[in-house]
């Protein structure tokens, strides 16, 4: 019975769609890079096709255009739907309008980094998944270009080119990884500062040159750990920020000893549904 179940759920979208993606662990080095394929962290909104349905990484509905999803294959496809490098705002905004904006959606790229349906390890995956885009022969529909390494100074220095050119990071993927549910230490993710999103409780008064706008916002982790964050907001943000309730992404240099967020800075708020 539980085979049974368990091929159901390979093919049934519904219950697909409950089944929490593959999640990145950080890059802490003492790997062998070369076992991995490496390929940009695009900055966009992720977009899990059930073969029936377009949805967020949260399993929110993404009401695309019926042309951009009438080419998709009735299995299941994980990957990063994107305009361009600094433009999460701008991608962000369009895919989670309840009403598509068609001429909009024509900017945005479906990049395909796994088939989660796919049999094989993960280098057997993007061989389907490149197959799969050549078939369909739209130019919106990609595969990440992934790209293996000697090293980790050639993976460093291939950061510091891509962040240079306005990109957010690296992704590593073992090649020989069977697909897995969930956070794993076959999937990296490598930045250079490294990034987690808290939930606003409180808006904190500024003082000075910020008097009668936000000096900062008091956050709680999802560990329950709360701290103010007061820097990376501009000026606009301070007169209108996040609400309480608002989820908010900000970069930071590890932790201090008590647990909070070292050098935190705002990044972005998480748009609702994504």
């Amino acid at each position: 019975m539980k085979t049974l179940l368990l091929a159901l759920c390979l093919f049934i979208p519904p219950c697909f769609a409950k089944l929490p993606p593959l999640l990145a662990n950080r890059y802490e080095g003492g790997i062998d890079v070369s076992q991995y394929l490496v390929s940009e962290k695009l900055d966009g909104v992720r977009g899990r096709w059930t073969g029936q349905r377009l949805l967020t990484k949260t399993g929110n509905p993404i009401q695309a255009p019926h042309w951009f999803t009438e080419a998709l294959p009735p299995t299941a496809l994980d990957g990063e739907l994107w305009i361009r490098r600094g433009a999460f705002s701008e991608v962000a905004a369009v895919v989670l309008d309840r009403e598509p904006d068609d001429a909009a959606w024509r900017q945005v790229h479906y990049m395909l980094f796994d088939m989660p349906d796919a049999q094989g390890r993960f280098v057997e995956r993007l061989a389907a998944m490149t197959s799969l885009v050549k078939a369909t022969a739209k130019p919106w529909l990609q595969v990440i270009p992934q790209r293996q390494l000697a090293s980790e100074d050639a993976l460093m220095a291939w950061l510091e080119q891509v962040v240079a050119g306005g990109g957010e990071g690296l992704m590593l993927h073992r090649m020989d990884a069977l697909y897995q549910h969930g956070r794993s230490d076959d999937l990296l993710k490598l930045k250079k500062a490294d990034d987690m999103e808290g939930t606003v409780v409180a808006i904190l008064p500024g003082q000075g040159k910020y008097q009668g706008m936000m000096g900062s916002l008091l956050l709680e982790l999802d560990n329950g750990q709360r701290f103010r964050l007061g820097t990376g907001f501009t000026d606009a943000q301070r007169a209108q920020p996040p609400p309480v309730g608002a989820r908010v992404t900000f970069s930071h240099h590890g932790f201090t000893k008590n647990g909070k967020p070292r050098f935190a800075r705002f990044l972005r708020v998480r748009p609702d549904g994504a």
